[in-house]
């Protein structure tokens, strides 16, 4: 079979990439023994690449009220709303890892409000997906219904920037056609991974 390739637009070359994009994707490279697309797809567009993830990280790295499985779980319920298979199948695994449970980003991508989630979560969930589907619509209740789970004003900011966030990336992965590492498949599948 003829191996496809990672997105719609052109991969420029390692060697050519300016040193800092060149240097975080060998990082990422030597920490998970591969590349995955999405460095590949936006080193395209250098300054985009740069403020892609900082962004990124600034959202899903910070400290906070949020476990990195929380924040993966938004990004995952909201990419499969958005029909988002390269969001879906790559923080799908990153779910998997995070959570140590092979069966939770399946279960949060085809239908969060069956998964085996605590109720917090679902309410968390539940507020992802309206900044995800309808912002317009969200209100002073939807930031009560929260505050009834503990959730601060930090972390509503915290839900809804990662939705919005992912919003985007979802729309700019599927506009590239941007192709999930086979890697992706079976990460966190099993207790070896």
């Amino acid at each position: 079979m003829e191996e496809l390739k990672a997105g719609r637009f052109p991969i420029p070359d390692l060697a050519e990439m300016p040193d800092d994009i060149r240097e975080r994707i060998l990082a990422v490279n030597e920490k998970s023994g591969f590349i995955p697309n999405v460095f590949l797809v936006l080193a395209y567009r250098p300054d985009e690449f740069r403020a892609f993830f900082a962004y990124h990280d600034a959202l899903m790295e910070r400290p906070g009220n949020l476990s990195k499985a929380e924040r993966e779980m938004i990004v995952v319920a909201t990419s499969n709303a958005n029909q988002c298979q390269y969001c879906v199948v790559a923080h799908g695994a990153i779910l998997r890892i995070r959570a140590k449970d092979p069966y939770i980003a399946d279960q949060v991508a085809i239908n969060y409000r069956k998964a085996d989630i605590t109720e917090r979560q679902r309410a968390m969930l539940d507020f992802a997906m309206k900044v995800s589907q309808s912002a317009y619509a969200v209100n002073e209740d939807d930031f009560r219904a929260l505050g009834e789970y503990g959730f601060t004003q930090d972390d509503c900011w915290d839900i809804a920037a990662i939705s919005a966030f992912f919003g985007m990336s979802n729309r700019l992965a599927n506009v590239t056609n941007m192709r999930p590492n086979t890697e992706f498949y079976s990460l966190g599948r099993s207790a070896q991974t």
